[in-house]
């Protein structure tokens, strides 16, 4: 059995605590929404940030939307290593034990203890998607690309609940690597 899953390419980002959205915007600033996503409620805000690491700094990255609980910065391992850092591959919201950056906006800095990771490439599926697809989440399988490079993405993680809508996330690296972008369809391999 196979199941279609859509691209969405993940290019760099920032995810911010609503008390980090405050020290870098200002006091009650709220993110200001210029592009739903595909996942229901998330969104790309106006707002962008300079990402500083050991060896150089990154500027202008998006912020996504809504506040977190934690603030989360994911980049590629092209980012990563060129301001100097080597970041975990992890799950969103896996902080623990990942480095930490300075992030600069324009009413202020936040210096993160942790925070930058790759995240692990995975697909979203809403509960019944999942049911569809024969899947839960967490289990992992194994993803065909149709690009101009195709190739099978093995160790990808299903996040499926009712937050969640269909989509096969990959980083920059990734889908250049693939040959894949935006809109692409790839499928699912079931053993």
């Amino acid at each position: 059995m196979s199941y279609k899953v859509e691209v969405g390419i993940s290019n760099k980002h920032v995810h911010l605590s609503a008390a980090d959205i405050e020290a870098l915007f200002g006091a009650g600033h709220e993110l200001t929404p210029v592009k739903d996503l595909k996942q229901p409620g998330q969104f790309a805000a106006d707002e962008k940030v300079d990402i500083t690491g050991p060896k150089g700094v990154i500027r202008g990255v998006r912020v996504l939307g809504p506040a977190r609980k934690e603030t989360q910065v994911e980049l590629s391992v092209t980012d990563a290593r060129g301001i100097g850092l080597a970041p975990p591959i992890r799950e969103s919201g896996q902080l623990d034990g990942s480095p930490g950056v300075t992030l600069t906006g324009p009413a202020g800095t936040v210096e993160l203890e942790k925070g930058a990771i790759i995240a692990l490439r995975h697909i979203h599926l809403s509960s019944a998607q999942a049911a569809e697809a024969g899947v839960k989440d967490k289990d992992v399988v194994d993803v065909q690309t149709f690009g101009t490079r195709p190739i099978i993405f093995q160790d990808v993680l299903i996040r499926a609940g009712d937050a969640y809508a269909r989509e096969f996330h990959v980083d920059t690296d990734e889908g250049n690597a693939a040959g894949i972008g935006n809109g692409d369809i790839v499928e699912i391999i079931m053993s």
